[in-house]
């Protein structure tokens, strides 16, 4: 299903946007060193349901998965990349996280992911030349699909755009998992993948959501699933990073919806 929104539900989207931004925000200031992974679970479960929202994850029982996801983030940490189970892990220096989270308010789902290192605890480990360039690279290559969205634009060139800048950094580009249509619901057609040819597929308008989320293993682009049906890690173990926002195509271009609290509008 590929849903299109009317202008009037735009306003629900930006909220729905400003709160998945500004939770996702909340839980990196608390990932520090000691901090367990179901701490943070309990924390995202909390300001959903301060503000009035609802997990789309609790529920989740896809044909990939095994049952249904059960907690309220994804939190996949080092060598893991997409649908990181919360389990009890506490937070080291040095660790790269990466943080997924989508949440319906008011009938409209927005869909964002964050990746960060965590900060050493008394002069310990801290972010390395590697890592950075891993969470640079999706973030350059989010910017640059953004960039293309528009009226009449294809998913193809998105697609292209995000593969341009992947591969020309040196990363190989694993195709099954990438971006998707949102609204009413948290997964829709149609699906983005990491790479592609420009001018193909599904031709972009006015009132479509898409979530677009790059991301890159340092060495690899071979996932293995871990024994909880649902964490995947990059096949050899190397460290990965994942960036991802919802934005609205409108009539004039694009709107970054998943910007927190006070950011300016991309």
């Amino acid at each position: 299903m590929i849903e299109v929104l009317r202008p009037s539900d735009l306003p629900r989207a930006r909220a729905t946007g400003r709160l998945v931004a500004d939770i996702l925000q909340t839980l990196k200031a608390r990932s520090a060193v000691g901090t367990n992974l179901l701490e943070l679970d309990r924390l995202t479960a909390r300001l959903i349901d301060e503000a009035g929202a609802q997990s789309c994850y609790v529920d989740y029982a896809p044909s990939f998965g095994r049952g249904p996801f059960a907690h309220h983030v994804c939190t996949s940490v080092n060598d893991a990349v997409l649908h990181g189970r919360p389990h009890d892990y506490a937070l080291a220096a040095g660790d790269l996280v990466s943080l997924d989270l989508a949440v319906s308010l008011d009938g409209i789902v927005a869909d964002s992911a964050i990746s960060f290192v965590v900060e050493g605890d008394g002069g310990g480990a801290g972010a390395g030349a590697t890592d950075l360039d891993l969470i640079a690279t999706t973030e350059r290559a989010l910017a640059a699909a953004v960039d293309v969205v528009r009226p009449g634009a294809r998913v193809g060139d998105l697609s292209h755009a995000i593969g341009q800048v992947v591969k020309g950094a040196g990363y190989r580009v694993n195709t099954q998992f990438g971006g998707h249509g949102v609204g009413t619901t948290m997964h829709q057609d149609p699906h983005i993948a990491n790479d592609g040819r420009p001018g193909r597929g599904y031709t972009l308008r006015p009132g479509l959501l898409l979530a677009i989320e790059p991301w890159v293993m340092a060495d690899t682009d071979e996932l293995v699933t871990d024994a909880d049906g649902w964490t995947l890690r990059s096949a050899t173990g190397c460290r990965t990073a994942h960036s991802e926002h919802t934005v609205a195509v409108t009539e004039s271009g694009v709107e970054v919806l998943t910007l927190p609290s006070g950011a300016a509008p991309a």
